[in-house]
Formats: C-alpha cells, structure tokens, sequence
C-alpha cells in the first residue's frame, strides 16, 4: 500500500480516537485535530493525502472549514462522514457513511483516483 497521510477533524475526542484506530489498522497514517485552528496549521505544515470531516462538527463548521482548506488547495480531496442515512454535504468531494468498512473503502477510493490523476499530471507536465 502506497503511505496516505490523513487529517481527520472532529469534536468528539472518543470518537475520533476509534476512527484513527480504524483506519490505523488499514494501513494509513493518522494525525487528529480537535480544533479548525489546529487543523488548518496541521495542513498547511503537512503533506496530506486527504481530510476527513467528523459528523461530530456541525455543518456550518465544516462548510467553513472546507472553505478554509479550499484557499490553500484544490488537489487535496476533502471527505466528511454522514451523520444519518442520506445526509450529504455538497461542499466536499464526498460524503461517506459512518460504517468503518464504508470509510476505508471510500477512502482507498479516493486516494487511489488521486494518487493516479496526480502521476498523469507529472506525466504530461
């Protein structure tokens, strides 16, 4: 597996901690904030692969969250977990549900389409 660097960002200590275990055992690297200021310095002093928005953050604070990531780039997918059955944010490139094979799956997706689109574009550049 290629190494993948994850940003998660939530509210809920607990929770966030069995989700880094989660995607620890699926190979990836994890680093965790509990706070958007925290979050954005860890980003910017990071090569992160993606970010993973915590259903725990209200809406609003991942919209705006989402925005402030956005104005440092555009390449990094940026993902959040559903906080019920059909619920989807539209202002990030997905919106997976809770379930942890759900989220590797989505994640490895992801970063598989990433990773690929980025070796084009060195290609080609």
């Amino acid at each position: 597996m290629i190494h993948t660097l994850v940003l998660m960002v939530g509210r809920d200590p607990l929770l966030m901690e069995t989700r880094a275990k989660v995607l620890q055992q699926a190979g990836y690297t994890v680093e965790s904030s509990l706070s958007f200021t925290e979050a954005i310095d860890k980003f910017l002093a990071g090569d992160f692969d993606l970010v993973l928005l915590c259903h725990s953050i209200p809406v609003e604070g991942r919209e705006r969250l989402t925005r402030r990531l956005r104005e440092h780039t555009s390449r990094t997918p940026i993902i959040s977990v559903a906080s019920s059955v059909g619920q989807h944010d539209h202002f990030v490139d997905a919106t997976i549900e809770s379930d942890p094979d759900e989220l590797i799956t989505c994640i490895r997706e992801i970063v598989n389409r990433t990773k690929s689109h980025s070796d084009g574009d060195q290609r080609h550049g």
